[in-house]
């Protein structure tokens, strides 16, 4: 039976599956709840300087789906409105009745080497694993120099860094905002102030939805309100591509991630594992479902791992990192064509609808004697684009079959009609 245990940055948790810091981890009774239910760790909701930040009603609001389903989650709620004195008693009790689980301190305070200076000893001394330093929160905290206005100077991110790391034994990791044009470049200054690893993403600035009749964006607050940070299945995309940005960059090769955002079943966390994850952490989903939905988690992962013969997480993490690479290496003589299962094909029409509008006009739209219609591909017209397979409800019924063009590979740097193709 594959084996889930991890050691992150040097923190040990039976399992990749931690809460992300939020709501799910404010209060040490939500905490045990979390490690009861088999969570392998927990971040505990940041923890700023005295006094406690205070919240608005109401905080969230959402993106839905036809059936209801969240796709996308916003929040503008801040840090913990709870003193730092209660949340550091709690933490030291829960870390003591819970000795094997991961439990990682979120932490943000003005960017000054004097308060991260007296808070860092104090989170110390509760016995936590590590520290994660919140410098992606998009909404509130930035304002007041702090979130994202420190992740989006990477300057700041190196500085603040670098402090935590004189002034703490603890293990350090990041956590970068998606809003920013390159992430890269906050992940290396966090490389170069000696953190630990680094996690990602925080939320994404957003407007989910505005009330027509009140005429003010949800969540509303007195008739008025904000952006927030977006999060849930909605980011997945976003979160995937910046976790391998960073997996692949040979100025961060090797420093641990925490992979997060839109992460709800043992497949997306496969997937940011794949792309150079060793840890995932989840909080939308949770939410949403409560706690148990890691004991699927964890089933359906060790499943696919004994399946695929993956002893642990280490053996599958970054394993398609070398397949991921950059627009211009990709191979111009490639090619598939859509083909079209007959005996699958309910005849909807939706494959040739989108391509003869829109696409490439390759569906023809043959009526039968019968009077019903069928579709066939044009193979000479087909270039591949597989917009009639994402539209066809059927699974299975459209596949993409690769040609043989008896043509070696040949990527944009050499092709003769790009006018800027490197020199072989």
């Amino acid at each position: 039976m594959a084996d889930l245990s991890i050691n992150f940055a040097g923190i040990k948790a039976p399992n990749p599956f931690w809460l992300a810091s939020a709501p799910p981890t404010d209060k040490a009774y939500n905490v045990v709840r979390a490690y009861e239910a088999g969570w392998g760790g927990v971040v505990w909701k940041t923890l700023g300087e005295d006094p406690a930040a205070v919240n608005v009603s109401s905080r969230y609001s959402a993106i839905y789906g036809k059936n209801k389903e969240v796709l996308g989650f916003n929040n503008i709620e801040l840090i913990t409105d709870r003193s730092l004195e209660i949340n550091l008693r709690e933490i030291e009790q829960v870390k003591k009745d819970w000795p094997d689980r991961a439990l990682v301190v979120s932490l943000m305070v003005p960017c000054e080497e004097e308060s991260w200076k007296y808070i860092l000893p104090l989170v110390e001394a509760t016995g936590a694993d590590g520290i994660e330093l919140n410098f992606g929160c998009p909404h509130g905290m930035p304002e007041r120099g702090m979130g994202a206005a420190v992740g989006q100077v990477p300057e700041y991110v190196e500085m603040v860094t670098r402090w935590c790391k004189t002034y703490s034994k603890m293990p350090v990791i990041v956590k970068l905002t998606p809003n920013i044009t390159d992430i890269r470049g906050p992940a290396r200054a966090a490389y170069n102030g000696g953190a630990d690893a680094v996690s990602l993403i925080n939320t994404i600035n957003s407007i989910t939805s505005i009330d027509l009749d009140q005429m003010v964006a949800r969540p509303i607050v007195g008739g008025r309100s904000t952006h927030g940070g977006y999060c849930g299945p909605a980011v997945k995309p976003i979160a995937m591509n910046m976790v391998a940005e960073i997996a692949r960059d040979p100025a961060t090769a090797g420093i641990p991630i925490s992979g997060i955002g839109g992460i709800g079943s043992w497949r997306d966390a496969a997937e940011f594992i794949a792309l150079g994850a060793s840890s995932v952490q989840v909080c939308t989903a949770a939410m949403l479902y409560g706690f148990r939905i890691v004991e699927e988690m964890k089933d359906g992962l060790s499943r696919w791992m004994d399946e695929k013969g993956y002893n642990s997480i280490a053996d599958f993490s970054g394993k398609a990192i070398p397949n991921t690479t950059d627009w211009k290496y990709l191979d111009m003589n490639y090619k598939v064509i859509a083909q079209i299962d007959q005996d699958k094909c309910i005849g909807c029409g939706r494959c040739y609808i989108a391509c003869e509008d829109t696409s490439h006009q390759s569906i023809a739209n043959l009526l039968q004697d019968n009077g019903t219609h069928k579709y066939e591909v044009k193979e000479e017209e087909c270039v591949g684009c597989n917009l009639c397979q994402i539209t066809c409800p059927v699974t299975d019924c459209i596949t993409m079959v690769p040609q043989d063009t008896g043509e070696p590979y040949m990527n944009w740097t050499q092709d003769p009609r790009n006018p800027f193709r490197e020199a072989s």
